[in-house]
């Protein structure tokens, strides 16, 4: 008897599975490896032509690195500054500089501190295409947030016509 019970719940979830309908399945965008490329290489160049040892990470929606690149002489602490500002940003739905604004005197900014990988420093820029969030850009390595935020700000303006 407990067999057969449990037989008739597999299949009827089995059943359920397979009546999925479009509706219940998430569409989500992000660059192409190729557009993610581009950016931050032209956020790195742009910072060297400054003269600043930038290095820029890419993430996806998810807050997953897309693309990476270290510039010439960056410091290896700017590829998890980089990373972490982007993935802020992306966790956010906004960019880091903006929160770090609006965090500057809430008890909140502190708490928000302690969680892995979040970076409330100008730097990262969120991407979108239109309205919706595509992934996001965090640079790192100038002296001082808005100059990085200028380095990647130069990447999502190099992709900006592809971005539709």
């Amino acid at each position: 008897m407990k067999t057969t019970s449990i037989l008739c719940a597999i299949a009827a979830l089995t059943l359920a599975a397979h009546s999925a309908s479009a509706a219940d399945i998430v569409t989500a965008h992000r660059l192409s490896a190729q557009l993610a490329g581009e950016a931050a290489l032209a956020a790195v160049a742009s910072c060297a032509k400054q003269g600043y040892r930038e290095t820029v990470v890419i993430v996806d929606t998810d807050g997953v690195r897309q693309a990476e690149l270290r510039g010439d002489g960056a410091g290896i602490h700017t590829l998890d500054s980089a990373n972490d500002k982007a993935y802020t940003s992306v966790t956010f739905r906004t960019d880091s500089g903006a929160l770090a604004e609006r965090g500057a005197n809430s008890p909140i900014a502190t708490l928000l501190g302690r969680l892995p990988h979040l970076l409330m420093f100008q730097g990262g820029l969120v991407i979108k295409v239109g309205d919706e969030m595509v992934g996001a850009i965090g640079a790192a390595g100038a002296p001082g947030g808005p100059l990085d935020e200028a380095c990647a700000k130069a990447g999502i303006d190099a992709i900006r016509d592809r971005l539709k």
